[in-house]
């Protein structure tokens, strides 16, 4: 259940705006997949017919929700890995080949950060941050992309990032990392079209899961303010963005950041670790 109460089964019989078999024959791998954003993406392609394969470092959250989509019929696998060890990443792709054949899209959803005033990060803080949410995010690319290359087939990979036109105070190791994914994906998205490999990003705003426990009380009353929409927005406004440029219609689309946060960027304050009393003024 994430934190506008959305169980498993609500997500699943939310109404979507794709054909319900428009996934049917692919394979999936979905980092991040046992909870929040990861979890709302892999039902929703499991729903719409791929196999997909979920990673994650906790077995337990993955096995839940491997666990309900079999109750509805769903081919899912869960592995436990950490996308910031290659030979892990081996492994994970290893038996999604075996178990439900050679994946056909990539989603990088795993990462994860805490807020806190950028002159007080340590050495570790900030480092373990950006080996997660760009180190292990660019394995996982690579990883991928070598395979469908020496296989030559074609792929498409997905890069969960996050809003950084304006900065983002308070977590400004994440903004560092995902901005640097965002530039990764627009890089290879040039390199690896002769393999006929697309790239893309979907970056989202405020949106309501149990990711949101980690910020303070004070910062979580504001987010509602962050966008003109003064509303946080849902999982599945995720995963119908990355969907669609995992589906056939973006056949089109590469080296682009899809942005879901109800028009956040053009409007208002994300102060993640509490407004400053200087700014209060």
């Amino acid at each position: 259940m994430d934190a506008t109460g959305t169980t498993m089964d609500a997500l699943w019989a939310q109404p979507t705006a794709f054909r319900a078999d428009l996934f049917a024959g692919k394979v999936a791998i979905v980092s991040g997949g046992g909870s929040g954003l990861g979890r709302a993406i892999a039902l929703l392609l499991a729903r719409l017919g791929a196999k997909v394969a979920i990673c994650g470092r906790k077995a337990e959250k993955l096995s839940a929700v491997v666990a309900f989509a079999a109750s509805k019929g769903a081919a899912m696998l869960g592995v436990v890995a950490d996308i910031r060890r290659p030979d892990e990443i081996a492994s994970l792709l290893a038996r999604t080949a075996a178990e439900l054949g050679e994946p056909d899209v990539l989603v990088n959803n795993a990462g994860g950060q805490f807020p806190q005033a950028a002159i007080e990060f340590s050495p570790r803080g900030f480092t373990a941050v950006v080996e997660n949410n760009l180190t292990g995010t660019w394995f996982m690319m690579q990883a991928l992309a070598r395979r469908w290359r020496d296989a030559a087939r074609p792929g498409i990979i997905v890069n969960i990032v996050t809003v950084v036109d304006r900065g983002m105070p308070g977590v400004a190791h994440t903004a560092a990392a995902r901005a640097g994914v965002i530039a990764l994906s627009k890089t290879v998205a040039v390199e690896w079209a002769p393999l006929g490999i697309r790239v893309n990003c979907v970056a989202p705003g405020v949106i309501a899961t149990e990711g949101m426990a980690v910020y303070s009380p004070e910062a979580r009353a504001a987010f509602p303010r962050a966008n003109p929409m003064l509303r946080p927005g849902e999982p599945l406004d995720v995963a119908e963005a990355v969907l669609y440029l995992a589906g056939p219609t973006s056949k089109f689309v590469t080296g682009d950041v899809l942005t879901v946060d109800g028009g956040g960027r053009l409007w208002g304050e994300l102060w993640t670790h509490g407004k400053p009393e200087y700014f209060k003024e």
